[in-house]
């Protein structure tokens, strides 16, 4: 196994490096609090996105760093899934960095599904707007009324009538709904419910401006609505659409969901370790700088030991995340389904805890605006549910463990 990133790779890191030392790191502070300022309150038909992000995204792609995430040498920067994925740990120290290199979620996974899925006609009128990020995307799958970590409960449908397609449901935590330049959902339903339990959804690709596509709320993690994304939900009353914005046909939605996930959940955790690492660095610098009790606090309490384990936690996260995703690589998705799983738990709880140290270092600074820590902290916490809870990929690594002593489902269940 080598992890070492190729020379284009430690180029583009170089690269964005400087970028993020020059104009991110000191616009941070700024940012969030004149975002705050900008975009206050629950209503996201007023939220607005930062001048400045539109200035630093122009930059950025005038730099090269631009769509960084796509392996396609025209279209993006050519990069593996592995020499991707420092650039996502550089990102991830700056919760609204990604947007600026063209690198955030939803969008990402979304046009990895229309760049591998979608059809020509669906590429020119999407895929090719999102990727000179004229527009944004959602994906619309969680579901309120069902219990979604088993996505074979799904029941929004996707009816298909001749030579439209029918769209009704309801979808909510669905990332990036509130952006003022949101323009397109990709919505999972079921669409034949006598096929196999994997074969019975579908993806289709519905404009938020279709009749019947209604924005009803804009849910609060730990009573932020992060903004000018926001995570809503959407009800969809028999939304008509021309059976062309099904995504490469009926019954393929979950084969298309594993190709987005993959690759997608190697970037969440790589932006986690890069969060984790700030979040050390906030730490070690507010221990070293205040004194209690005559000397300085990070000697207090055991904080030295807790930095020790925050330095070997953070490795053990990176080395695992590389791991699957030089899986990925060489394997293919459905080979590292239990090292993807594995690192869905680890990154995020590594994160969580990291930065609830950070948080009981800083006091009541902590806990407020003034850091970035509480922000980090939801961030945390809301990506062991993202994607499917722990219980659910540690169910997998499990499985896939006792597969090996040719124990499953069925010898289980016989005894």
């Amino acid at each position: 196994m080598d992890f070492a990133p190729s020379a284009r790779s430690q180029d583009c890191l170089q690269r964005l490096q400087a970028f993020l030392d020059e104009y991110v790191a000191p616009f941070d502070e700024r940012y969030r609090r004149e975002n705050a300022e900008l975009n206050a309150g629950a209503d996201w038909r007023r939220w607005r996105v930062h001048p400045r992000i539109g200035e630093l995204k122009a930059m950025a792609r005038e730099a090269g760093l631009w769509n960084l995430f796509l392996p396609d040498p025209e279209l993006g920067a050519g990069l593996s899934v592995l020499d991707y994925a420092p650039l996502a740990e550089a990102m991830g120290r700056y919760e609204f960095c990604a947007e600026i290199f063209n690198c955030n979620a939803p969008d990402t996974g979304n046009m990895e599904v229309l760049y591998h899925y979608g059809s020509d006609a669906q590429k020119r009128r999407w895929l090719r707007p999102l990727l000179d990020g004229e527009i944004r995307s959602v994906f619309c799958m969680t579901e309120p009324e069902v219990a979604s970590s088993d996505a074979t409960n799904m029941r929004a449908q996707i009816r298909i009538e001749g030579d439209e397609i029918v769209v009704h449901g309801r979808k909510w935590w669905s990332t990036g709904i509130g952006h003022p330049d949101a323009r397109v959902a990709i919505f999972m339903g079921l669409s034949d419910p006598d096929a196999a339990p994997h074969a019975r959804h579908s993806m289709a690709l519905v404009p938020l401006d279709a009749p019947g596509v209604r924005i009803e709320r804009m849910l609060p993690t730990f009573g932020e609505y992060d903004p000018p994304y926001g995570h809503g939900e959407v009800s969809f009353e028999q939304v008509r659409l021309p059976r062309d914005h099904l995504i490469q046909g009926p019954g393929q939605g979950f084969a298309i969901a594993q190709g987005r996930l993959g690759p997608g959940r190697i970037h969440h955790c790589m932006r986690a370790i890069g969060a984790a690492e700030r979040a050390l660095e906030l730490t070690i610098r507010r221990g070293a700088g205040r004194e209690a009790f005559g000397q300085p606090i990070l000697r207090l309490g055991g904080n030295l030991e807790r930095v020790a384990q925050a330095r070997m936690a953070i490795d053990q996260a990176r080395l695992l995340t590389l791991y699957a995703a030089w899986k990925i690589e060489r394997f293919g998705v459905k080979q590292a389904m239990s090292e993807i799983s594995a690192i869905k738990v680890v990154a995020p709880n590594m994160l969580q805890e990291i930065v609830d140290q950070a948080i009981q270092v800083h006091g009541g600074a902590g806990v407020s605006h003034d850091t970035p820590l509480t922000g980090l902290f939801a961030l945390a916490r809301a990506l062991r549910i993202a994607d499917g809870p722990d219980e659910v990929h540690r169910a997998m690594v499990a499985r896939v463990e006792l597969a090996k002593y040719g124990i499953g489902r069925k010898r289980e269940a016989a005894a």
